[in-house]
């Protein structure tokens, strides 16, 4: 995929592979209703007639022809209305949107119950308005109280540090990710790009009664968000057992340390 210049010709080539309900390419497999007209694969799975023509959208229609002129064609990343410039072959499309760094941030907050999205630059804005019971602490070097540690079930815990003119989320989710078995993870996000998250490094430590556990990363953006990381255990993780090791009538302390790695 390049960021050339791109012809009208491309650019007329291209508008006919607009879906009329979303706007975005439609992109192989190409399918059409009876009358010929082209809708996207993701739309047409949520409409039961034609949107131009109100045809049938059954028996499926492929359109081989269409299909042949979209592998010959590049095709913009579809978040070029806020900056990307990039023009992909179809098949490279879905892989770059995914990492694309004009996607919208999504909020960082662990669970699926807050729909929002915005630019960078209103996340904070979002979290003071939208979720106030988190606490902000300024520093480098703080510890972060996770309480009543025992509560059953998925919980999780959140706060933010303010250091080096930056802000970082700091994650604490309880899961059972084996039948049975529940662990703990920790991490700490940087709200910003993914970019930046590389001139950090956190450390997380677990400490008390002659013990003392210890990781160290680089924080993840929060356009990349907790749930990847969880799932490959690419974080500070921990059962219940340890987990009791270190706390204190129910409530964990986890030292987070901040600092900058040299460019």
């Amino acid at each position: 995929g390049g960021g050339g210049p791109v012809s009208p010709q491309h650019h007329e080539l291209t508008s006919l592979f607009e879906c009329p309900v979303c706007f975005d390419y439609v992109l192989p497999p190409i399918l059409q209703c009876q009358a010929g007209h082209l809708v996207c694969n993701q739309c047409r799975q949520k409409l039961s007639c034609c949107p131009t023509c109100r045809g049938s959208l059954t028996p499926s229609i492929r359109n081989l022809a269409m299909e042949k002129v979209a592998s010959a064609g590049l095709f913009h990343c579809k978040y070029a209305t806020t900056g990307c410039s990039l023009t992909l072959h179809h098949t490279e499309k879905p892989e770059h949107e995914d990492i694309c760094e004009y996607r919208p941030y999504s909020c960082p907050c662990p669970g699926a119950s807050c729909k929002w999205q915005g630019s960078l630059e209103a996340v904070m804005s979002h979290l003071m308005h939208a979720h106030k019971s988190i606490t902000t602490l300024q520093g480098e070097d703080i510890v972060f109280l996770a309480t009543d540690i025992n509560l059953p079930g998925a919980v999780d815990w959140v706060m933010m540090q303010s250091c080096f003119g930056h802000h970082f989320m700091l994650v604490l989710e309880k899961q059972e990710k084996y039948e049975g078995h529940q662990q703990f993870f920790a991490i700490v996000l940087l709200i910003g790009t993914r970019k930046q998250a590389e001139n950090f490094a956190y450390r997380l430590e677990l400490n008390g009664n002659r013990r003392r556990l210890t990781w160290e990363a680089t924080p993840r953006s929060i356009h990349d968000g907790v749930a990847a990381a969880i799932m490959n255990s690419d974080c500070l993780v921990f059962d219940t057992a340890i987990a009791h090791l270190f706390a204190d009538n129910g409530n964990l302390g986890i030292n987070v340390t901040i600092s900058t790695c040299c460019p």
